[in-house]
């Protein structure tokens, strides 16, 4: 159970870095990439926390943002490259 709660600690922690590239990037591509990773680790969070607290619905919402994640990143790739979403 230690190794979990650790787990979940370091996840909240590696937060912190990409907030700051997110607000300081260089870039809009590094600004994307700090915003895909934090998604990723805040699916990341979830999936320990429902493992945690043996709640099966935060399954879903980890999937569900997931999705989400997939579908923005791939919207605001195509802006930063073309201008335009659709």
């Amino acid at each position: 159970m230690w190794s979990l709660q650790a787990a979940l600690l370091l996840l909240v922690g590696l937060l912190l870095p990409c907030g700051y590239r997110v607000a300081l990037g260089p870039s809009a591509a590094d600004r994307l990439q700090a915003i895909d990773t934090i998604t990723t680790l805040l699916i990341g969070i979830i999936v320990l926390l429902a493992i945690i607290r043996q709640e099966a619905m935060f399954v879903d919402v980890a999937l569900a943002l997931a999705a989400l994640a997939f579908i923005g990143t791939l919207a605001l790739a195509r802006y930063i490259r073309e201008g335009k979403v659709f």
